[in-house]
């Protein structure tokens, strides 16, 4: 278990360590960007998130390392994991204090993600989609009396799930078909959605459902549902990665949601969508960095301790350049998703470059974590280094929250703009 914590007197305050394990990991801190502040490289870090760092690596070592395998072969998520996350603080990091949450910035998330991810890439997932996109939504689009509502209890034990995709709408996720009619002080849904994460264990989910067919993707809303509403749990898919993270397909029959649960408006679902992917795929760029790095982290020392022709196999030249050349890549995608991560807490855009580290991390960890077997040879092979675990997870960073090529139209698109 963790013996440090970062807890603060106030907003501004500093931090101290403490002995024990406290009850979070997270506190009521925001970095204070000033127009004279002096510039830093992207690998530099405020007193602050070093701290977080090092805590969420503790955790993450300490409390689900020890569980990685075994849900992974359950295909299941340890519930102890998910308490553990809210009792860390983990799962509001960008809540205002007042809603129960640590106040934090949105680099923060993304080190909690990368870290997490470092060690299992499906407790990375559901604690980003969690904060990234539920959490995000609530705090950006909902009213005060909808945040007052539902923050506290998203960032204290009630896990999020963000429900978009449906079987004909994927990429094309303004397709969706899931309908919703009014009913006096009600809205009727109906409909179904696939690929949905964290749905097995969530209870409070926000559903994409379009209110008027006739104006196509400006029918779009998005409503809170909780899961005592009637929400059916149709199938759990077993997949190839993130075996621990829950992927479900959800039925809707005739579910009644009352009116005042309607976020941001009606017809204003697609707007809500496209901007909260934007900042959720710097998410999944740090998922996939952190999957890289765990994969690095755990193939490279081997390498210099198992001996072949009376040396190290790491230090023959073949080998070597290959993990030189992984070395270069995972630092191009640290760069990458953290300076987006940096102009989206600046409220510079930053849609490209989300756009981009998402897409190259994505590439660096399917390349990285392939690698690493080949690296640590027939014992990379085997389920029991936990090697080729982080292969599998990472075939899906090109395929969620925007496909590669996906990516790569967004990226042209603005190539295009630029010089044409």
């Amino acid at each position: 278990m963790l013996r440090t914590t970062i807890r603060s007197l106030s907003r501004n305050a500093l931090l101290k360590s403490r002995p024990a394990l406290p009850s979070r990991l997270l506190s009521s801190t925001r970095p204070i960007l000033s127009d004279s502040a002096p510039l830093n490289s992207l690998d530099v870090y405020t007193e602050e998130e070093t701290m977080l760092r090092d805590a969420v690596q503790r955790f993450a070592t300490d409390v689900v390392g020890p569980k990685v395998r075994e849900m992974d072969e359950n295909e299941q998520m340890d519930p102890e994991i998910i308490k553990g996350l809210f009792e860390q603080g983990l799962m509001g990091i960008e809540t205002s204090a007042d809603h129960g949450g640590a106040e934090s910035s949105f680099t923060s998330a993304i080190i909690v993600i990368e870290e997490l991810a470092k060690i299992d890439p499906s407790v990375s997932v559901l604690c980003d989609v969690h904060n990234t996109l539920v959490n995000t939504i609530f705090r950006k689009y909902g009213t005060k009396e909808q945040q007052d509502k539902w923050l506290p209890q998203l960032a204290g034990s009630k896990l999020g799930s963000f429900c978009l995709s449906e079987p004909a709408s994927g990429s094309d996720a303004f397709a969706l078909q899931t309908r919703a009619k009014k009913d006096g002080d009600s809205w009727i849904i109906n409909g179904s959605k696939m690929w949905i994460t964290n749905s097995y264990e969530a209870e409070i989910f926000l559903i994409f459902a379009n209110i008027d067919p006739s104006k196509g993707y400006k029918g779009i809303t998005c409503f809170v549902a909780t899961k005592d509403m009637g929400i059916q749990i149709a199938k759990k898919e077993q997949k190839l990665g993130i075996r621990a993270s829950s992927t479900c397909t959800l039925n809707f029959d005739d579910l009644k949601v009352p009116a005042e649960n309607i976020i941001g408006g009606e017809g204003k679902g697609y707007k809500i969508a496209i901007e909260i992917l934007n900042e959720g795929r710097i998410g999944i760029a740090a998922q996939m960095l952190g999957l890289a790095q765990g994969a690095f982290d755990k193939a490279v020392p081997y390498t210099y301790s198992r001996q072949q022709f009376g040396q190290p196999v790491g230090t023959f030249q073949g080998m070597a350049f290959q993990i030189a050349q992984a070395a270069v890549d995972l630092e191009s995608a640290r760069l990458l998703t953290y300076n987006a991560a940096r102009r989206k807490e600046e409220g510079k855009s930053f849609t490209k470059e989300a756009a981009m580290a998402k897409y190259w991390s994505s590439v660096v960890a399917q390349r990285v974590s392939g690698q690493a077997i080949e690296w640590a040879g027939g014992v990379g092979f085997t389920r029991e280094t936990g090697i080729e675990k982080y292969w599998r997870d990472s075939k899906i960073g090109a395929i969620y929250e925007g496909t590669s090529n996906i990516q790569l139209q967004t990226i042209a698109k603005f190539v295009q703009k630029q010089y044409s």
